[in-house]
């Protein structure tokens, strides 16, 4: 069968620094694949992207991934259009380095403001607990509140999100130029934010590490799995697909 006559239509992006992901990669595509009727295309980066306006379902799996000022154009177009985004983890995160400490520039305000957050810094991977804040959504409901091992993100949220799932934590971020946590407990995990026809869904859970991705800073580290290691998670994920596609 040629996948263009498949009914729905998803293009994958996946490249995110100081990540594992080729594993994500290879864990988005399984799940993507559980449906028949999907095409999947797959790409590193944002270029082209007015390649994919008009398409059911866009997936980023990124860190440190900035998209040049036309391809924000794009992606404006494609969820103006009506275009559906599901944004996963530091989809939302540009990192620099002074000196010693990690910093977050605002280098790229359109396309956070699309996103509908900004990654600003993250205390060390740590158990917290992750709350059905609707628990009448098509994406949240009949879950229950869960505890998780993960990288816990501090970010600048924009206004008038649904928020699907929060947590409270305020440690401090020790490596990064922001140490204090910002002062808006309770956190969103998991939002829904409309943009002209579209709608992003953003999951910001999902950290995994391999033992050679903080390279140059450290040769070989222990392998991380974090949120990948729950059935929680994979739900969210096939939930969200769903979702993109217009299945749930």
């Amino acid at each position: 069968m040629n996948k263009e006559l498949k009914p729905y239509h998803v293009h994958l992006i996946c490249n995110a620094k100081y990540h594992d992901s080729d594993f994500a990669r290879v864990e988005l595509l399984k799940l993507l694949y559980e449906h028949d009727g999907i095409s999947v295309t797959v790409s590193d980066n944002y270029d082209n992207f007015e390649n994919h306006i008009g398409k059911d379902l866009v997936i980023t799996y990124t860190c440190d991934l900035k998209p040049e000022d036309k391809e924000v154009k794009h992606i404006e177009e494609y969820l103006t259009s009506g275009g559906n985004w599901f944004a996963l983890h530091g989809t939302n995160a540009i990192v620099a380095f002074d000196g010693a400490k990690a910093d977050t520039p605002n280098v790229s305000p359109e396309f956070m403001k699309l996103l509908g957050s900004r990654f600003i810094a993250h205390p060390a991977n740590m158990d917290f607990m992750v709350r059905v804040k609707d628990k009448e959504h098509q994406l949240t409901r009949g879950l229950e509140d869960f505890e998780v091992y993960d990288e816990p993100y501090y970010c600048d949220f924009e206004d008038n999100l649904h928020v699907l799932l929060d947590a409270e934590y305020s440690e401090p971020s020790e490596s990064y130029v922001q140490v204090d946590p910002p002062n808006d407990d309770p956190r969103p995990q998991m939002y829904i934010h409309n943009v002209g026809k579209g709608r992003v869904l953003y999951l910001m859970l999902g950290h995994c590490r391999g033992k050679y991705d903080m390279r140059p800073f450290v040769d070989e580290v222990s392998v991380e799995r974090c949120a990948w290691e729950t059935e929680t998670y994979y739900e969210l994920l096939r939930r969200g697909i769903k979702w993109g596609i217009g299945k749930a």
